[in-house]
Order: C-alpha cells, then sequence, then structure tokens
C-alpha cells in the first residue's frame, strides 16, 4: 500500500486556498464591496500601464489583507479597453487601499495613460458560487 505523501508545494498551495477561502467567508460577513473599473488607456502607454497595473494589483493582493481580488483583463479586440474586477472585504478596507504606496505610485504615474474611467459599483448576485469559483482556482 502506497502512503500519501504532499509535496512543499500542495501543502502551499492547501494553505494558500483554505485562507483565502476564510477571506472570502469573512468578507461575505461584513459590508463586502465589489467594484468594475473600466479604463480605456492611450495607445501609445498601452505596454507601459499594464506593467504598472500588474505591479500594483499584485502589491495590493498580497500586502492588503482587505483586499480580496484585483483582477485585470484587457479586452482581446481592443486592448487599450482595460476592465478590473475589484473585490474589497469592505469600505474601510477599499478606503484603506487608496492610501497605500502600492496604490498611490499607480494613480499618480499613470494620470497622463488615462483617456477615460468609470467605476461602476456591483452588487453580487450569488454570493455562495463566488466561493465556489475561488475554490476552483
Amino acid at each position: 500500500m502506497k502512503k500519501a505523501s504532499i509535496t512543499p508545494s500542495g501543502l502551499f498551495l492547501f494553505i494558500f486556498f483554505s485562507l483565502l477561502n476564510s477571506n472570502i467567508v469573512s468578507a461575505q460577513k461584513k459590508d463586502q464591496m465589489v467594484r468594475m473599473s473600466e479604463i480605456e488607456i492611450v495607445p501609445e502607454y498601452l505596454e507601459e500601464y499594464k506593467a504598472i497595473l500588474k505591479e500594483e494589483s499584485e502589491a495590493s493582493v498580497r500586502l492588503e489583507p482587505g483586499v480580496i481580488a484585483i483582477f485585470p483583463m484587457f479586452q482581446k479586440e481592443n486592448p487599450n479597453q482595460v476592465r478590473i474586477l475589484e473585490i474589497y472585504a469592505d469600505k474601510e478596507s477599499y478606503q484603506s487601499h487608496l492610501k497605500t504606496p502600492h496604490f498611490l505610485v499607480y494613480k499618480t504615474s499613470t494620470l497622463k495613460m488615462v483617456k477615460s474611467l468609470k467605476l461602476v459599483d456591483m452588487d453580487v448576485l450569488d454570493e455562495n458560487t463566488m466561493l465556489e469559483i475561488f475554490k476552483k482556482i
């Protein structure tokens, strides 16, 4: 009979997703905030903008307990159209996020790159399904 063994990377993934899942559950108990940012980027700045956004979104999720997700996306047919799914544990977490050094660098360094910005607050239709989505990752 073979013994089951867990690799260090498997253990890390198990712990990571357990913590992620507990953050999502605790976020649902509070005044969770979900937002879609719709951004149009000036074409000549697209690659520079993408690099800055990637750094900012990674730092936000890694460093801020109240940031559940910052998930940037680009339209395939029109890559200057950026959409960012943002999920915060609560409004206080969002307000705190706006004051972080990494967000302030992102905001100030991309001002000239952004042609338009629309922030759309969203209501979650099915919070239970959100838990399942994150479990699948």
